[in-house]
């Protein structure tokens, strides 16, 4: 593996952090493949700081996408014992910021670009790699409306995340919310007499947790997740300026991670019946009490059926007759919703890893992302 080492090193040395640009990964990402004869488009943020790529060689058609992307979460806070930045082999793992999730997979896929130099192939092998998926895969559909013409329609796609090498046939949806409580301000000394913003939104995160609840018990279920129904979770609550007042304004941010099943459309309407409800209590009294809920970002989840052809090659390219389900968002759902059948499937383990202080990656892990591309270059020049 060390060719697939020395990529993966310097895939690492690039900090593509959130609040970085990805510029000067996606520069060395197009060169590499240029130079091995693959037409390459930059597709440029609107923002300019970050760059997507998507990149293809062979014949005119349909052909094979892999799907990755170019960043990683923050260091920030994390105890490290290693640069997080530089890779470092100890016995049978490497370490760094994007191992397993998911510079690996990138490292293995230029190797297999690499590796189609002097072979005639039958099929076109088509590549992207997004930027900014680590926020809720925004990137990527930005990236759509210049992405789509190029993308033709691949008979399979594979999107590496960390899955162990399984062939992962699914994962939920995620719609990110805000809400904005609007109260009534005064004296803390009167306080009963006007409405606190923050009870508000307090009602509203106890009827976020009555959803839940009723999710938990009678919602739709699937028991490949670990959390086998939709969940509500809150993530932060700001209001009031100082302690004498009663706060007229409170904000608080949520999100709905939900089975693939389920239609994000009546999850809207529930949210927004128990919004309006909380504050129809407060509004004989101030009528101006109210809460505005607002989508921020949203992705589609994946389930693919049993038996849909896409499952079986991706089975016989990475020799694992498993399936599983992730319970993390990627990008494919969205490949998916273009009609693109698409499972997930890369090194290393999300859970054990990703997102983790000290980020590895098991070499077992990556010589079997090697073997599965070898095959897929079998396959394609075939």
């Amino acid at each position: 593996m060390t060719e697939t080492l020395d990529i993966l090193e310097k895939l690492v040395g690039f900090e593509t952090v959130g609040e970085n640009s990805n510029r000067a990964f996606a520069a060395y990402v197009e060169d590499f493949l240029a130079t091995r004869g693959f037409q390459v488009h930059r597709i440029v943020d609107p923002g300019g700081d970050k760059i997507g790529l998507y990149a293809e060689k062979g014949p005119v058609g349909g052909g094979v996408l892999l799907s990755a992307h170019s960043d990683v979460v923050p260091v920030e806070g994390q105890v490290w014992t290693r640069n997080p930045f530089r890779l470092t082999r100890e016995g049978s793992r490497v370490y760094g910021r994007g191992t397993t999730d998911m510079k690996g997979f990138v490292a293995s896929a230029l190797l297999l670009a690499e590796k189609t130099t002097g072979r005639r192939l039958r099929e076109p092998l088509k590549l992207v790699i997004s930027y900014d998926e680590e926020v809720g895969c925004v990137g990527i559909q930005r990236m759509l409306d210049r992405l789509v013409p190029l993308l033709g329609q691949p008979r399979a796609c594979l999107v590496g995340e960390p899955t162990d090498m399984r062939v992962a046939v699914g994962h939920k949806g995620k719609v990110a919310l805000r809400a904005v409580c609007h109260g009534r301000p005064g004296h803390s000394a009167l306080a009963p007499n006007f409405v606190n913003a923050l009870h508000l939104a307090t009602d509203f995160i106890a009827a976020l947790r009555v959803l839940q609840t009723d999710e938990a018990e009678h919602g739709n279920r699937d028991s490949a997740y670990t959390i086998p129904y939709t969940t509500f979770h809150v993530g932060t609550l700001i209001g009031g300026k100082t302690l004498n007042m009663v706060p007229d304004r409170a904000e608080l941010t949520f999100e709905c991670r939900h089975l693939a099943g389920c239609r994000p459309g009546d999850i809207m309407n529930r949210i927004r019946d128990a919004a309006d409800r909380a504050g129809a209590v407060h509004q004989t009294a101030a009528p101006e009490a109210h809460i505005e809920v607002k989508q921020s970002n949203a992705y589609p989840g994946l389930d693919v059926p049993q038996g849909e052809t896409v499952i079986g090659y991706a089975q016989k390219l990475v020799q694992n007759p498993s399936t599983t389900k992730v319970d993390f968002g990627t990008e494919a759902g969205v490949f998916s919703e273009l009609g693109i059948p698409t499972v997930v499937c890369g090194p290393g383990s999300m859970e054990g890893q990703g997102h983790q202080p000290d980020e590895y990656l098991a070499l077992e892990q990556l010589a079997a992302c090697d073997a599965m591309m070898d095959r897929l270059l079998d396959d394609l020049a075939s």
